[in-house]
Order: structure tokens, then C-alpha cells, then sequence
């Protein structure tokens, strides 16, 4: 049920459920309503560059992925939901063509002014096509605390695969759900985390797609998360 609280002398607030739900078939825990505002995305007030661990965390993923996949000049690395562009900017000091997908048009004119190429839309399947016929298959795509924000999570790893192509490689970084539930981190629940993921869920949406999970990581990050690697089958 939605409540719409009026309060005096102010603007009408409305309250939204805010359950969680389990998928029986891919066991993907999420939130039983979704609530679509685009506006809080369009024009957002997080900018992750103001966290000096995440600069850090940022830089020594950038390093390793130029180390593993012999990344240079020749090659082209994608980032979705690319905030400010704190994490592209090490390729683009590296000499790396990139490419920033941000639907924050605030946050992405921040990444813009800092050199940092971004395009400002949702992603998808359609916004995959539309890179690739301008750049060709990404080597590179890299997602990052993104999943949770998600609601047409079908699309949007349609839209991996299609960017990263027969031989690129995706990376996936989402919050451990096991972690979310050991340490009854409850204060990450709320109407922009649609989503909750393990390794389980994820090796599912993306099998659909025809990518296949080949390495996971632990990390520290976000109370302790996971980062996926897939690629084509």
C-alpha cells in the first residue's frame, strides 16, 4: 500500500513499501515495488570522486585490468553508470580510449570537464548498439556498485554482452549478499537498491545473455562485495 503522508506547511510526501522478496527461480533477492523516478538519476547529488578509498580502490582495478588484458591505445574500455569518471580517468592518463555511460547529466559534465569522454543516457540494449556502431565492441566494460540501481536488469546485460562482444570481457562489482545478510546490513536497503546479488543470481542473468562468469574476487568494498568476470561463451 502507498501512504501519501500530508505535513503541515509542506510539500506532500509519499511512502512506498520497502519489502524484500525472493526470486524462486534465480534467487535474486529484491524489493517487492519499484519505484521509477527518473529525476533521481537524471540529476543525482553523489559524486564518487569525494571518496579518497574509492580513488584508491579505483586506481589499482585500472592498473591490474591494463596489466591482464594488455590494455593500450589500441584498445577501448566502456564503464556504465561512470558517475564523475574518478575510475576512467586512469585510462585516459594511460593513453586508453574510453568511454563513460552516465544518466546523471550533472554528474557527467563533471566527468566531461575532467577529460573524460561520457555519454548521458540510460544503458541498454539500445544504447550498447548505438557505441558499438561508433566505436566497435569494447574490450573492457566495466560495471561498477551498478546492478543494484537497476530495474530492467535483463536489458541492461543484454546490453553487456552486446558491447563487450565475442572477446571482450565484462566486470561486475555488486555488495556480497551472504555479506549483506551476515552482518544485517539493513541501512543499504531502500528504494534505489533494487536489487541484491550473489553469485548465483548473477551467474544466472548473465548465462541468459550468453556470458559466462570466469573468475570472482572478494573485496572490501561496500561492506564487503564481490567483482565478477565474464565473457562470451
Amino acid at each position: 500500500m502507498i501512504t501519501v503522508i500530508p505535513l503541515p506547511g509542506s510539500p506532500t510526501l509519499t511512502r512506498y513499501p520497502l519489502a524484500e522478496v525472493v526470486c524462486g527461480t534465480c534467487r535474486r533477492v529484491q524489493l517487492d515495488h519499484v519505484v521509477e523516478d527518473e529525476a533521481t538519476l537524471t540529476d543525482y547529488a553523489y559524486f564518487s570522486s569525494f571518496s579518497e578509498s574509492w580513488l584508491d580502490h579505483a586506481a589499482r582495478y585500472a592498473a591490474a585490468m591494463r596489466e591482464h588484458l594488455s590494455l593500450g591505445a589500441q584498445s577501448f574500455v566502456v564503464e556504465i553508470a561512470s558517475n564523475d569518471g574518478n575510475l576512467l580517468r586512469n585510462f585516459v592518463a594511460a593513453g586508453i580510449p574510453c568511454l563513460g555511460v552516465e544518466p546523471a547529466a550533472n554528474v557527467a559534465a563533471s566527468a566531461v570537464a575532467a577529460g573524460v569522454p561520457t555519454k548521458v543516457c540510460f544503458f541498454g540494449r539500445d544504447a550498447a548498439r548505438d557505441i558499438v556502431g561508433r566505436r566497435g565492441h569494447a574490450g573492457l566494460v566495466i560495471v561498477n556498485n551498478g546492478p543494484a540501481h537497476v530495474p530492467g536488469v535483463k536489458d541492461f546485460a543484454a546490453g553487456l554482452a552486446q558491447l563487450a562482444g565475442p572477446r571482450g570481457v565484462v566486470t561486475i562489482e555488486a555488495p556480497h549478499l551472504l555479506a549483506f545478510v551476515d552482518s544485517v546490513q539493513f541501512d543499504t536497503i531502500y528504494h534505489e537498491h533494487y536489487a541484491y546479488w550473489s553469485l548465483y543470481a548473477i551467474e544466472h542473468l548473465l548465462r541468459a545473455q550468453g556470458l559466462r562468469v570466469f573468475d570472482v574476487e572478494e573485496l572490501a568494498t561496500h561492506g564487503r562485495s564481490l567483482r565478477y568476470f565474464a565473457t562470451a561463451d
